[in-house]
C-alpha cells in the first residue's frame, strides 16, 4: 500500500522503516514491547464489543453481519444516476453513496453562468425536488440508506431527501440518510465551502438538532478525515483533526442545551484506507479507543452504543495511478483488506479507472466484487479482529494513539479547530506536508509501483507502449446541461410562485434569526424552490467566506 519511508543498504536489505505518522518500525516485536508501553488488556484492548472497543464495536463483528457496501455513485442527470443506483443494488450493493456535481455542491443551479461545463461532470446535477424524485424513483428508502456526499449545501440536500421520501409515502422516521455535512474539513482540504466559518458550523448544528428531534434513523453529519488525509495530512492527523472537528460540532449543539448523549451516537465518520496497511489498521483501532474515551471522559456519555466509532473506511484515491491503471485493481483489493482487518462497518472502494474518469459500470462492479470476495471467499468474516494480540499490531496501535493525542493537543494549543481554520494554521500545515510528500515521491523516497522516481512509467523489461492499458473514458456530455436547463425552465413555468416566494421569505427570516433552518428548508423543497434559490438566501444573509490572505 506504500507511502512508508524505507532506508535500504546497497544490497536492498531494509535498514529502517518509518510510517507517515512518525512511527518507527522495528525488525521484530515481542512481549517486552507491550510491557514497555504499559499495555493492559482491559484498558487497551478488551473483548470485542466492550469498552474501549479497540477490537470491534460489536461482539461478533462480521460473524453477525457483513460490512455494508456503499460504492460512490452519481453522474450526469438524475435519470442516469437512478439507472446506476439500480444496477449496483441489483448486483448486491446494500447502501447508496451519492455523488453531486460541482454546481450543486456550490449551491448554483444548472443554468447559472458559473455552472457552464460542469453540469453533471463529477456527479449528478440536482436543481430541485423534481430531480431527487427522479434520482430515487423505485429505490426502497425504508430499506436502503443513502449517504449524500455534499457539504456546503448539506442542509438543503438533507431536507430534499426528507421531502422526497414524504412525496413517495415514507414516514420521516423510517428513512436513513447520512449527509457528509462536514464544512470544516472542506475548508481544510477540499474547497467546496460557501459561507463563513461560524455560519457553516451553525448550519451543521441546525441539522444535528433537527435530526435529533425529527429524523431518528438519520445520521446528520459524517465527519470526513478522508479528504484531510488526501490533502496532505498524516494518518495520525487524519484522526486527530476529525476528532477536533467533531468537538467543534458537539460544542455548538451543546450551546443549544442539548446533552451530548442525545446526539453523539448519530455521528458518523469517513476515513481513508490509503497508505501502509499496518499503519491504517493501527489508526482505526486506536481511533475507536480514543473516540470512546473522549466521549466518556470529556462529555460524560455512558450509554455503550453511543460510544461507538461508526462510519465508512474506504476510498484510497491517493493511492491510484494513471500509469498502468490495472495495478489499481490490486491496490483496491489491499485497501479493502486493510479496511476489513480494521473492523470497518461500511466500505467503498475507489475503482481502478478513477484516476481518469467517473467509474464505468465494469469498474464499479469489479470494486463491489472485490469486497464480496473478502467476505465470502477469503475468510474475513471468520473471526473478530484476527490481528488482536499481535505484539507488532498492539505496539503500533499504542504508538498511533500517542501520535493522535499529540496532534489533538497541538490543535488545542492553537485555540481549537474553528480558530485554527479561521486563521489558516491547519491549511498551511497540511498543504506544506502535501508539497513535501510530492517532492519525496518524485525523488523516489516513497515507492509507487509502476512509476519511477521521475514520475514516468516504469518500463519493465520487454514492455512497450503497445502494452499500455486503455481506459474507457466517461466523456462529458453537453446534453446533461441542456436537459437540466430545460427541466429548470419547465419547473419555473409550472410551479406555484407564491408558495416558493413565501417559503423562501420564511427561510430568510430563520437564517437572520436563531430559528433552526431545517423545517423551512423542507417547506422550500416541497414548494419546488431550487437549490440556487435556497443557497442564495444563505449567501445574502451570511455572505461568503474569504480564505486568510496569508494562506
Amino acid at each position: 500500500m506504500g507511502v512508508a519511508k524505507y532506508i535500504k543498504d546497497e544490497r536492498g536489505a531494509i535498514k529502517e522503516v518509518t510510517y507517515q505518522s512518525g512511527i518507527k518500525v522495528k525488525p521484530a516485536y515481542g512481549p517486552e514491547d507491550l510491557e514497555n508501553k504499559g499495555f493492559e488488556y482491559e484498558k487497551d484492548l478488551g473483548a470485542p464489543g466492550e469498552y474501549p472497543f479497540t477490537r470491534s464495536i460489536h461482539p461478533e463483528s462480521y460473524r453477525s453481519r457483513a460490512w455494508t457496501t456503499r460504492q460512490y455513485t452519481g453522474f450526469g442527470t438524475p435519470q442516469e444516476t437512478n439507472e446506476r443506483f439500480k444496477l449496483m443494488i441489483k448486483n448486491g450493493q446494500n447502501g447508496l453513496n451519492v455523488a453531486f456535481d460541482l454546481p450543486t455542491q456550490m449551491g448554483y443551479d444548472s443554468d447559472h453562468p458559473l455552472a457552464q461545463g460542469e453540469v453533471g461532470r463529477v456527479g449528478m446535477a440536482i436543481d430541485s425536488l423534481k430531480d431527487f424524485e427522479t434520482a430515487f424513483a423505485g429505490i426502497p428508502l425504508d430499506k436502503i440508506g443513502s449517504g449524500l456526499t455534499i457539504n456546503g449545501v448539506a442542509t438543503i440536500m438533507m431536507a430534499m431527501y426528507q421531502a422526497t421520501a414524504e412525496k413517495f409515502g415514507y414516514a420521516k422516521d423510517k428513512i436513513s440518510t447520512t449527509p457528509q455535512n462536514d464544512i470544516l474539513k472542506e475548508m481544510i482540504g477540499r474547497g467546496a465551502w460557501i459561507f463563513p466559518v461560524e455560519h457553516g458550523v451553525r448550519l451543521v448544528g441546525d441539522s444535528i438538532e433537527y435530526a435529533v428531534k425529527e429524523l431518528p434513523r438519520s445520521n446528520p453529519v459524517s465527519i470526513c478525515g478522508y479528504h484531510i488525509r488526501e490533502s496532505g495530512a498524516t494518518p495520525a492527523q487524519e484522526i486527530a483533526y476529525a476528532f477536533a472537528i467533531a468537538k467543534a460540532y458537539i460544542d455548538n449543539v451543546m450551546e443549544r442545551d442539548i446533552d451530548p448523549s442525545d446526539f453523539v451516537g448519530r455521528f458518523s465518520f469517513n476515513f481513508n484506507v490509503y497508505g501502509n496497511m499496518w499503519e491504517q489498521i493501527a489508526k482505526f483501532r486506536a481511533a475507536r479507543k480514543l473516540w470512546a474515551r473522549m466521549l466518556k471522559e470529556e462529555y460524560g456519555v455512558t450509554d455503550k452504543k453511543k460510544l461507538f466509532l461508526r462510519g465508512l473506511f474506504g476510498g484510497g484515491g491517493s493511492g491510484l495511478t494513471k500509469e498502468q491503471p490495472e495495478n489499481n485493481i490490486m491496490r483496491g483489493a489491499y485497501y479493502a483488506l486493510g479496511a476489513a482487518l480494521s473492523g470497518a462497518q461500511t466500505t467503498a472502494l475507489c475503482s481502478f479507472d478513477e484516476a481518469y474518469t467517473i467509474p464505468t459500470p465494469r469498474s464499479a462492479l469489479l470494486s463491489l466484487r472485490t469486497l464480496e470476495m473478502l467476505m465470502d471467499e477469503v475468510g474475513l468474516r471468520d473471526t473478530v479482529d484476527p490481528l488482536a494480540g499481535s505484539y507488532f499490531i498492539e505496539t503500533i496501535t499504542l504508538e498511533m494513539e500517542e501520535k493522535i493525542i499529540e496532534e489533538m493537543k497541538e490543535v488545542e494549543k492553537w485555540g481549537g479547530m474553528v480558530k485554527s481554520i479561521s486563521n489558516g494554521f491547519i491549511q498551511r500545515k497540511v498543504s506544506r506536508q502535501a508539497y513535501e510528500f510530492e517532492k519525496g515521491m518524485q525523488a523516489g523516497v516513497y515507492k509507487k509501483v509502476g512509476v519511477t522516481p521521475g514520475g514516468q512509467r516504469d518500463q519493465a523489461d520487454g514492455e512497450d507502449d503497445t502494452q499500455k492499458t486503455d481506459v474507457e473514458l466517461h466523456e462529458y456530455n453537453e446534453d446533461w446541461a441542456i436537459k437540466s436547463k430545460a427541466n429548470l425552465e419547465e419547473l419555473r413555468r409550472t410551479r406555484n410562485d407564491k408558495k416558493v416566494k413565501d417559503s423562501l421569505a420564511a427561510l430568510e427570516k430563520a437564517a437572520k434569526g436563531s430559528d433552526n433552518v431545517m423545517p423551512h428548508l423542507v417547506k422550500c423543497c416541497h414548494s419546488y424552490a431550487t437549490v440556487g434559490e435556497m443557497a442564495g438566501v444563505f449567501r445574502d444573509v451570511f455572505g461568503e467566506w474569504k480564505e486568510p490572505e496569508f494562506y
